[in-house]
């Protein structure tokens, strides 16, 4: 059943992502702190595992040799991101400018509320 979720949380960030450009862990390490009660230690390393070479290729490998990154997670929300991506871009390209910026404020407000009264 978390397998599932791991996809879907990938699913949303991706197509998210795709939607209005964000990078996937302003989405990802919040759902995986308070979602699925991983540390943000290893929330942000399974996040960076996540990325694509070379980008956080020496990152990703300071936490896992800490022990901070769970790689299963990592590669489901992985499989979910990249099919998330295409149908956000898909989404993205066929809404209004205007109201991609109100997405994209409304998420980012709700994330910094989110974190700042967790």
């Amino acid at each position: 059943m978390m397998t599932i979720a791991f996809i879907l949380l990938g699913i949303v960030a991706g197509t998210l992502s795709g939607l209005i450009g964000i990078g996937g862990g302003v989405i990802i390490v919040p759902a995986l702190v308070f979602l699925f009660g991983l540390s943000q230690q290893t929330a942000q390393g399974t996040t960076i595992a996540l990325m694509i070479p070379p980008i956080g290729i020496l990152a990703a490998w300071t936490y896992y040799q800490k022990g901070f990154v769970d790689v299963k997670i990592a590669a489901l929300v992985c499989l979910g991101f990249v099919m998330g991506g295409y149908f956000g871009a898909k989404l993205a390209t066929s809404v209004p400018s205007v109201m991609l910026e109100k997405i994209f404020g409304g998420i980012m407000l709700l994330v910094a509320l989110k974190m700042l009264l967790a």
